[in-house]
């Protein structure tokens, strides 16, 4: 899982941390090429991704969340389901490129899939 996730770091411009996250706010695996804490930010954005799916699903009937997108000032977050237990995150900086983003996690997410 490890090779994916440092390889998807390397694949998208401008991202920094590539982490595989539960939605129980646990992180499973993760590679960063700074010192922040994906413990911190896997457990935030399982939050927010809880919300989002349950307004999604419930609230608003549009269907399962395929993705989400969240972007800062300092730091942008994209976001992308697994398995019904598990997200993606790929943690982003300004000169980020939301296309590669899109295109290389939703490929890493599949593969990722399969060893879920």
């Amino acid at each position: 899982m490890l090779q994916h996730l440092t390889q998807l770091v390397a694949d998208v411009d401008g991202a920094w941390a590539a982490a595989i996250g539960g939605l129980d706010g646990l992180l499973v695996e993760g590679h960063t090429s700074t010192n922040d804490d994906l413990n911190l930010l896997v457990a935030e954005h399982a939050g927010l991704l809880r919300s989002a799916s349950g307004a999604y699903t419930q609230t608003l009937n549009g269907g399962e969340t395929r993705e989400l997108y969240l972007r800062g000032e300092r730091l942008s977050v994209y976001l992308h389901p697994i398995n019904p237990q598990f997200f993606l995150l790929l943690a982003l900086d300004a000169r980020s490129n939301l296309g590669q983003a899109r295109l290389y996690g939703r490929s890493a997410a599949r593969n990722l899939e399969s060893l879920l």
